[in-house]
């Protein structure tokens, strides 16, 4: 292992050390290579700029900064669109980075020399499918489209943060055929999670599935605040995010009026404390350890109180005009009039005000929880136990859940292609 972080090492150090100028070419002149319609030309440009991360990325963004600006606002970005977004994307690994101007790693060992280079923390997707592919996860697509795209958001990333992604396994693709050429292609299934690592790679913060703008910029500024002060604790800062979260909730289920329901099964000492509403941030904080298990009271919990918790916890959830302009541009050739595209812009902020409210109610207390137990926590290791307990998907169901063995389907096979 110390063979191959001193190699990442060296090729990111030799990478780091290009000119600024090479065969007389500029960084904008590859930039301009990077659109060739000559193959061998397009990928010379882009694997130049690639290596030079984000000052190539913003190279890109400067030279065709006005064919940029017209397809934000339009959709429309002239002839050589197609091959400016490809190069974009390519030398971003992001899918729609013209929207985001963000440079990701896709190799751990690299952001993390460049962390420490930088002294930055780093912030780690994990996701189904690629982050530079069309049809990866829907919950990573939302982080392009409401987060990734927020210009506060990309700001605060590109200046504060290093990024990188890993795919965790393919997203499962489906399509509906209508046989008369019409076809709906979407995925199923999935989900993603922000770790928030510091330059050394150690885990601070995990931030579960998808976030509204608001919460999700919180948790990046409190991190990285909180990375900055001496002799920071990081177990002592998921302590204090789980007893904000705890105490948010409580105040939540008091204003909401939601009844919590406790399962007919028993509960530990340390599950009784989320009972008591009004008590629980003091109880709490005399347990021997943190503790959380909101979740055995989610079975009980109906949509309509999901959502009146989340009219309290998450009110206000808004998208920046940047994002509107973003699925407005995606859904110009579904012919969605005004008042049409109106009601789905509310429909979502109301489902992405639900997203924020059940993954900070249920799964970021429990994240915070196993990450403050008394044991080396590797991140590889770490994120597969939250796929599989947390998540619901298992490295060892190779099928996602979507196969059932007890339900007969009357295909030959049951359907299943291998």
């Amino acid at each position: 292992m110390r063979i191959k972080t001193v190699l990442f090492a060296a090729l990111f150090f030799a990478a780091a050390a290009l000119p600024a100028f090479a065969d007389d070419k500029s960084i904008e002149d590859f930039a301009r290579m990077a659109v060739s319609a000559e193959p061998g030309i397009r990928t010379e440009g882009i694997e130049y700029l690639r290596n030079y991360r984000q000052a190539g990325l913003d190279a890109m963004m400067q030279v065709y900064a006005k064919e940029i600006e017209r397809f934000a606002a339009t959709g429309a970005g002239g002839e050589e669109w197609p091959r400016i977004a490809s190069a974009l994307d390519t030398i971003a690994m992001q899918k729609d980075a013209y929207a985001s101007g963000l440079y990701w790693y896709t190799d751990l060992e690299l952001a993390k020399a460049q962390a420490a280079d930088q002294h930055k923390p780093i912030l780690s997707l994990r996701l189904l499918g690629n982050l530079n592919e069309e049809f990866s996860c829907a919950n990573s697509r939302f982080f392009r489209a409401l987060l990734y795209s927020n210009p506060a958001i990309a700001k605060y990333l590109r200046d504060n943060y290093i990024l990188h992604w890993k795919s965790v396994r393919p997203a499962p693709r489906v399509t509906i055929d209508f046989g008369d050429g019409r076809r709906i292609e979407r995925t199923i299934t999935g989900n993603s999670i922000h770790y928030i690592l510091d330059e050394r790679g150690a885990v601070v913060d995990a931030l579960p599935g998808l976030y509204n703008p608001d919460s999700f910029l919180k948790y990046l500024t409190g991190a990285r605040e909180f990375m900055q002060t001496p002799n920071a604790n990081a177990a002592l800062y998921r302590r204090q995010v789980f007893n904000r979260i705890i105490g948010a909730r409580n105040a939540a289920v008091q204003t909401a009026k939601v009844k919590l329901t406790e399962p007919k099964d028993g509960t530990g000492a340390s599950d009784v404390a989320p009972r008591a509403v009004t008590k629980m941030v003091t109880e709490a904080s005399i347990l021997t350890a943190m503790s959380d298990d909101f979740a055995r009271f989610d079975p009980q919990i109906e949509l309509d109180g999901w959502k009146k918790l989340a009219a309290v916890y998450a009110a206000g959830t808004r998208f920046d005009p940047a994002s509107v302009a973003f699925i407005k541009r995606q859904n110009a050739k579904t012919g969605l009039t005004d008042a049409q595209f109106a009601g789905l812009l509310t429909n979502l902020e109301s489902l992405v005000a639900l997203d924020t409210t059940r993954n900070d109610f249920l799964f970021h207390p429990k994240l915070c929880e196993w990450l403050n137990q008394p044991r080396e926590t590797d991140l590889e290791a770490f994120n597969s136990r939250v796929y599989t307990e947390l998540f619901k998907t298992p490295e060892s169901d190779k099928w996602l859940g979507l196969y059932d063995t007890s339900v007969y389907t009357a295909l030959d096979g049951g359907g299943i292609v291998k």
